[in-house]
Order: structure tokens, then C-alpha cells, then sequence
């Protein structure tokens, strides 16, 4: 009981200090700053007819009209009955943001290191060397919240499956149950999926020792309990998964049902996203050396150099002010790899690369090879179409590897792995068991392979251009001359940085070889080896984030000021779309404040998003007006904006003369090119089959009027002399809307592609359309069961701990008084 009451004091204070180290890292939190993330900036656009409408009614929609003509919020910040694991997840990340997310990287790399029985001190330096790590600090800057949140789950996730492998079974499975739910609710499936494939890895390398050891039985039931475990927990999520799931499929990341692309050229992938979209993301292969020297290829697109860089001496040179030259050189383009763009390395540390090397001659055993092939497939995946032959065969055969773009993330497995098996290499040289020539053979070989790595790296500097891939674009703006002295900063960053890393291996490998011999204690070794970590990697950090990156809360909150333009069309109170061609589906300023046919999302609506490469950028005003896009943002001869009306939208809803009669969605989308969608409607016979009539007499005097709006809840006044066909201006979901007419409910179907249309009766109607997702009420029933099973299992290891704790100490009292 004492040993276990000094562990608790233990963990306790080292959470204490994480949570110290996260406020001081992004201490601007504690005055009430926010982070400024620019995907945050576009989520806030997107979800913000959805959080109103949650705030004035107290309802959750699940459906947005403010975005992309109509999309579920599935992937919006929904709010679903029973997710007790986001209470749970919010009870952790207890911290301001983006505070919360990097206290969560230390834990949860602490609490994985902890499983592979890893002194609390040597946990502490690899969590603050994984947290610190610049690739997470970077994400949390540009607001890749999702990504950094799953992130900070998987380390924990890790280690209940290797308590597990170590017989630890209860809290083993307690540990991967719990850690799989806050996963899954993190809600990044990509990170999630790649992590996937590190546990394959795991377990190909725990089968063959357990072959070898013939331990199959053990092996087996412990895959056996992690599968319940992980199902358990992925249960837990049963709603978000199953409507994700539900959405993935209607959006841009599901199987197109188009076979042509708008040029009429055959479509190459209808299964996922296009390799070339994939890959667009690919790390160069030297470019990986980044993981070891921040700004070899440059760093970012844009480098603060300040005044210490050629480009600001030109610009005073030039008779530029020093405010304009001060404003150049703090933003520099001193990327020149392989990627289209990057806003920084991917960078590990140079300390935390040396002691992986160190790992792989010092460490002995599975854990070794499983975070070696980890490291190594995570590396030659992000390689992307620079190594296409890997690449090709996992998007043409690995399944459900083809959903995911930006392969070159896959290096957060890289950046998980590593400093692991760094940690364990500072292990193995304070062991006592461990032969001190051993230790310092395996010191000396570490070294210098990295010393020549890095005299290599100075050699073949000249065979580099140092020609980035926006250079063609610059030099036309602001000349050669100009180019060329970035090309020079570009150098300058390269020798610089080289020489910071190894100045820093050189400073860990002293502190090291002084503790072998016996000239400084264990404990001051490794407060040396922790500070220079985080001296290094603060040190890159801050140059990508940093207090400057922090604003006034009110501003995430309102990030987009209402312009000119946002009051004359709000002066309209209709209900009708906006289209600002600048912004495209790129953008969610327009969905802060009007409905819009654009948005930001990395799963758009696939059909809108056809339209657009069809239609809509090509100026299609047919199909604009089946939109009932009301109002284009255009711009005057002055170059000033302004909202141009469109008189001919067709409206909320419309009643058509004729139905052209297609049989295929190649067929349903080139219709579109020559129809009046006023008065015609497209339909593909071989998706509706109930329609028989395909003419029908519209009279003058009929009307079909959206009497009221609610993003879930659409009613309309239909009055009509005849059997007519209605289509609505508002986006087909067949997995949740329901039409009734006069409270009955009657089929409606897709119509022009993407649009909804129902077969109304003469005379006067009530239309009503009701979003009424049943993967919401099926999912929260088995979401609300599961939880129950996993708080059971949890009371039930705690009370089993404390049985089994009381009963040791009743068995210890008796040996004493024996």
C-alpha cells in the first residue's frame, strides 16, 4: 500500500509539472489570449449557423445550410446523446487551448513509457522531448486541433497494448478500452489509421517471438483481449463513427458515381481520392533529414530572419524603408523541397536522433525492431510519389489507404517511434548490468555516424540548387537579384543549422560519456540530457510558435469583421445563397454570415463539388440558379467589390414542366450544361423508379412558398390546380431527411444531380422536410450501452487493485508476526 501511495505521489507531481510546463510554453493563455489557427478561423465560419441555432433553441440540427448549399455537421462539432467519453476527454484536456493539447502530449507519452517500465525521470524527458517535438508544436499553430488531439491519445493507446503483451492483463485492456474511445472521439481517422499500422508492425513482431519462445497461447489471448478492448471502445463512439461513416460516403472521400472527368476524359479513380491529390503532400527523400537539422531545406515558406539575413541588406541597399525591408525578411520563402508548401520541418531533435541511433545498437529485445519498422515504414510512406512504388501498391491494394490525402504526415509515426526508442537507449546506459565498454563502444559509434552525417551534409552542399518551388513567381515580382539573396539566406539557415545540431550532439554525447566515467551522477546527467533536449526544441519551436501567434479572444470568436457588402445583402431577410467566386469552396467567410454555396472542408460534398468543376467555375448560371444563388460577389471597373443580384435564381422551390430522362450520373451531370432548370428537371431513371409522369401542366397561378426556415425543418405552402412535380433549391441527403406532406410522409428523390424533388397533388399542401438522422438515435443506443460496459470494467479493476492490495498487506502483517 505504501509503494503503492508513493507511486500516486510520484505521477501526481509529475502532472503537476506537465501542466506547468504546458501554461509556460503558451503562457499567453493565462492572460486570456487564444491562439489565432487558421483552420480554426474556417471552422468558426462553417459551424456558425449550426452554434447559433443550438444556442437559441437548445436543439442540435445536425444539418447546416450555411455551407457548401447544405451538408450534416456531422464533421462540424455535432453534439450527440450519451458521449460520455467527451466529458471524460474534456475532464483531461482541462487547460486553455492550445495548452490542453500539449499537456496531453505529455502525459500520454509519459504514461506510455511508464507501461514499458521506464523510470519516472527518464519519462519525463521523453514525454517533454515528444511534446516539444516541432512537427506537434507547429499543428497546434495553424490549428490542426483534430490532429494534435488524436495524436495526444495514441502514445497512451500504445501503452495499454504492451501492458497487455506484458501480462498486465485487467489494466491492460482497462487502458486500451478507455484510450481507443478518446481516440476514436478525437475525430482524426488518418492519424488513427496510421497508428494502425504501427500496431501491425507490433504484432508481426511480438508473433515471431512468440514463436520463438513458444508463447503462442499467451500472444493470442492477448490479441484476443485487446480486439474486445478496442472494439469496446470504438463502440463507445458508435455515433460519430456511424455517421461519419455515413457522410465519408456521400462526400468527396466516397466512391464517385461519375466515370468522366469535365473535360470528358475517363475519370482515373472512382474508388477514393486521386493519386495525384494523395500524394501532392510527398516528402522528399533527403528532405528527411530535416528530422536532424531543422532548416536544411529551409524550414517554412515563411522564415522570420529579421535583420540578419541578405534579403533585408538588398532591400536597404535598394532604398527600401526599414519597416518594409523588417516586414520581407520576417517572412521569407526559405522552403525549397519537394512539397508544394510547408509551415516547418518535421523536426525531432538532434539529441533525440542521436540517442535512436544510440538505441539501435544499445537496446536488445522486440521493442527495438517494432519501433525500428515503424520509423522505417513511416518514412518511406510520407516519401509519397518520390517513392511511388510503395505508394502505388498501398493506394491500389491496402485498404482504405486511398481516403487519406497529405501522405507525408504519416511521419508522426516517425516522430512517436523515435523518440521512444531513444528513451529506452538512455535506459540501457544507466543500467548497472550493462558492461561499461558496451556503453561506451555503442557512444563512440553513435557519434560519430552522426558527426559523419554531418560532414557528408556540409561536403554535398554544393551538389544542392537551393531553388524553391515558388521561385519562377518571385522572380517575376520582385526580380533575379532578389531570388538570388534568398537563395543565399537559404544557405546561410542550412550551415547554421548543421551546426547547431551537432553542437548539440556533441554537448549530450559529453554529458554522456562523463556519466560512464563515473565524473557526474546519473541524476545530472539526466537533468544535462533533458535541458539541452528541451533547449533545442523550444529553441526551434518558438520560430513557428510563439506569443506573437496569440490575439485578443474576441477575435477567434469573430474572426471574420462584417464588411459593406455583408450588410446590403443582409438587408435581404429571404432565404437564399451567396456566391463570392474569390472565395470558391476554399473559403468560409461568406458562411459566417449568409448561406453560401463555398466552404472549407477536407471532405466536401462530393455532388457540389462536381458542380463546381463542371459549372460553377466555368460561370453556369443554370446551375447558380438551382442553387438559388441570389447574390454573386463581383468586382467593379475600380477593382472594388460588391454584390451583383441575380434576377433569375429560381428560388427556395419551384414547380417544372418536363423531366429529361437519363439513365446514368455521367449522363445526369452533362444534362445539366444545356437545361432550364426553371422549368426542367434531370432525373436518373436507373436510381428513382417510382416516377411515371414525365410532363406535367403548370398553371400561372400555382405557388410553392418557404413559409418557414430552420436548418432542419423546412416548411412550405404549396397551392397547385394540378399533379405537379416540385424540386427544391436545397442539397439531396438520402440518410436522414424526410418529406410529409400535410404530416404524411411521402418519397422525395435527387433530381439535376444533386437536388431534393417530390411529386406533390393538386390543391393546398403543407411540405414539410425534417432532418431526422436514425444513425443518431441507432448509434447513441449503442454508444449509451457501451459506456456503461466500460465504466463496469473500470469499477470492477479498481475494486479488484484494492482487494488485491489489501489482501497482500494482510498476508505481509501475518509473515511479520510469524
Amino acid at each position: 500500500m505504501q509503494k503503492g501511495l508513493k507511486a500516486f505521489f510520484v505521477h501526481f507531481f509529475v502532472t503537476v509539472f506537465f501542466v506547468i510546463a504546458a501554461l509556460a510554453y503558451f503562457h499567453p493563455v493565462l492572460q486570456g489570449k487564444v491562439i489565432e489557427q487558421s483552420d480554426i478561423v474556417q471552422f468558426t465560419g462553417m459551424a456558425k449557423e449550426q452554434n447559433d441555432f443550438r444556442k437559441k433553441t437548445g436543439e442540435e440540427p445536425y444539418w447546416t445550410n450555411s455551407a457548401f448549399g447544405g451538408m450534416p455537421t456531422y464533421q462540424l462539432g455535432a453534439y450527440y446523446p450519451h458521449d460520455y467519453v467527451k466529458k471524460l476527454d474534456n475532464l483531461i484536456r482541462f487547460l486553455p487551448r492550445p495548452a490542453d493539447y500539449l499537456f496531453l502530449y505529455f502525459i500520454g507519452f509519459y504514461i506510455l513509457l511508464c507501461c514499458l517500465k521506464v523510470d519516472y525521470r527518464l519519462a519525463i524527458v521523453g514525454a517533454l522531448a515528444f511534446g516539444f517535438s516541432t512537427y506537434l508544436i507547429i499543428i497546434l499553430g495553424v490549428g490542426h486541433n483534430a490532429k494534435a488531439h488524436a495524436l495526444g491519445y495514441l502514445p497512451m493507446l500504445l501503452g495499454g497494448i504492451i501492458l497487455v503483451f506484458r501480462k498486465k492483463y485487467l489494466w491492460g485492456f482497462i487502458l486500451t478500452a478507455i484510450s481507443m474511445a478518446l481516440e476514436i472521439r478525437a475525430n482524426h481517422y488518418q492519424m488513427t489509421y496510421y497508428f494502425m499500422l504501427l500496431v501491425l508492425i507490433l504484432g508481426v513482431v511480438y508473433l515471431v517471438d512468440a514463436i520463438r519462445t513458444e508463447k503462442l497461447k499467451h500472444y493470442f489471448s492477448s490479441v484476443g483481449l485487446l480486439l474486445v478492448a478496442v472494439t469496446l471502445g470504438i463502440a463507445a463512439n458508435a455515433t460519430s463513427l456511424m455517421a461519419t461513416k455515413e457522410y465519408a460516403d456521400w462526400s468527396t472521400r466516397g466512391k464517385s458515381e461519375l466515370t468522366i472527368n469535365p473535360d470528358g476524359s475517363s475519370k482515373e479513380n472512382t474508388g477514393g481520392l486521386e493519386k495525384s491529390y494523395i500524394t501532392r503532400w510527398s516528402y522528399g527523400i533527403t528532405e528527411s533529414l530535416n528530422l536532424f537539422v531543422p532548416r536544411l531545406f529551409g524550414g517554412s515558406n515563411n522564415e522570420n530572419l529579421g535583420e540578419n539575413s541578405k534579403s533585408y541588406d538588398f532591400l536597404i541597399d535598394q532604398g527600401v524603408s526599414r519597416s518594409q525591408a523588417l516586414s520581407f525578411s520576417s517572412g521569407l520563402p526559405l522552403y525549397w523541397a519537394d512539397q508544394p508548401g510547408t509551415s516547418g520541418p518535421a523536426y525531432i531533435g538532434a539529441i533525440i536522433f542521436f540517442l535512436f541511433i544510440l538505441g539501435l545498437i544499445l537496446v536488445k529485445g522486440k521493442a527495438k525492431w517494432w519501433l525500428l519498422g515503424g520509423v522505417l515504414m513511416s518514412l518511406l510512406l510520407s516519401w509519397g510519389k518520390n517513392f511511388s512504388f510503395l505508394t502505388d501498391f498501398m493506394i491500389d491494394y491496402f485498404p482504405l489507404y486511398d481516403k487519406f490525402r497529405a501522405v507525408s504526415s504519416i511521419q508522426v509515426i516517425l516522430e512517436l517511434c523515435a523518440p521512444v526508442l531513444a528513451i529506452l537507449a538512455l535506459r540501457e546506459l544507466f543500467k548497472s548490468t550493462v558492461d561499461t565498454s558496451e556503453k561506451f563502444n555503442a557512444l563512440r559509434i553513435s557519434f560519430f555516424t552522426v558527426l559523419g552525417l554531418s560532414v557528408a551534409l556540409f561536403i554535398f552542399k554544393a551538389g544542392f540548387d537551393f531553388e524553391g518551388p515558388n521561385d519562377e513567381f518571385l522572380k517575376r515580382n520582385y526580380g533575379d537579384e532578389l531570388v538570388s539573396l534568398i537563395e543565399a539566406d537559404r544557405k546561410a539557415v542550412y550551415n547554421s543549422d548543421l551546426l547547431r545540431s551537432m553542437i548539440f550532439v556533441f554537448l549530450a554525447a559529453l554529458a554522456l560519456w562523463f556519466y560512464i566515467k563515473g565524473k557526474v551522477k546519473e541524476n545530472l546527467a539526466i537533468v544535462a540530457i533533458g535541458a539541452l533536449i528541451i533547449f533545442d526544441l523550444v529553441g526551434v519551436g518558438l520560430r513557428y510558435v510563439d506569443s506573437e501567434n496569440f490575439v485578443a479572444k474576441r477575435r477567434m470568436t469573430q474572426p471574420f469583421p462584417e464588411t459593406a457588402i455583408d450588410q446590403e445583402i443582409g438587408k435581404d431577410k429571404g432565404i437564399y445563397r451567396v456566391y463570392d467566386p474569390s472565395e470558391g469552396v476554399n473559403g468560409a467567410r461568406t458562411s459566417y454570415y449568409h448561406q453560401s454555396i463555398g466552404g472549407y472542408h477536407a471532405a466536401k460534398p462530393a455532388g457540389l463539388e462536381d458542380l463546381f468543376s463542371f459549372y460553377v467555375y466555368k460561370g453556369n448560371m443554370g446551375v447558380l440558379n438551382m442553387l438559388n444563388v441570389k447574390y454573386v460577389v463581383q468586382q467593379d471597373e475600380e477593382g472594388k467589390s460588391y454584390p451583383a443580384v441575380n434576377p433569375n435564381a429560381n428560388g427556395n422551390a419551384w414547380f417544372v414542366n418536363r423531366v429529361v430522362q437519363v439513365n446514368s450520373a455521367d449522363e445526369e451531370i452533362a444534362a445539366l450544361d444545356k437545361l432550364n432548370t426553371r422549368i426542367e428537371a434531370v432525373v436518373n431513371l436507373g436510381k428513382v423508379k417510382s416516377l411515371t409522369q414525365f410532363d406535367f401542366e403548370v398553371d400561372s397561378t400555382a405557388t410553392l412558398i418557404l413559409t418557414d426556415y430552420k436548418p432542419n425543418h423546412l416548411t412550405y405552402k404549396s397551392k397547385n390546380q394540378n399533379d405537379g412535380l416540385a424540386v427544391f433549391s436545397e442539397m439531396y441527403y438520402a440518410n436522414g431527411w424526410n418529406a410529409y406532406i400535410d404530416g404524411d410522409l411521402k418519397e422525395h428523390f435527387k433530381v439535376n444531380y444533386t437536388l431534393r424533388a417530390l411529386e406533390i397533388p393538386k390543391g393546398t399542401h403543407t411540405i414539410e422536410f425534417k432532418f431526422e438522422p436514425e444513425v443518431v438515435r441507432i448509434g447513441s443506443q449503442i454508444t449509451l450501452a457501451s459506456s456503461i460496459l466500460l465504466a463496469l470494467i473500470v469499477l470492477g479493476g479498481i475494486g479488484f487493485t484494492f482487494y488485491s492490495s489489501k489482501k497482500d498487506e494482510g498476508q505481509e502483517k501475518k509473515e511479520v508476526k510469524k
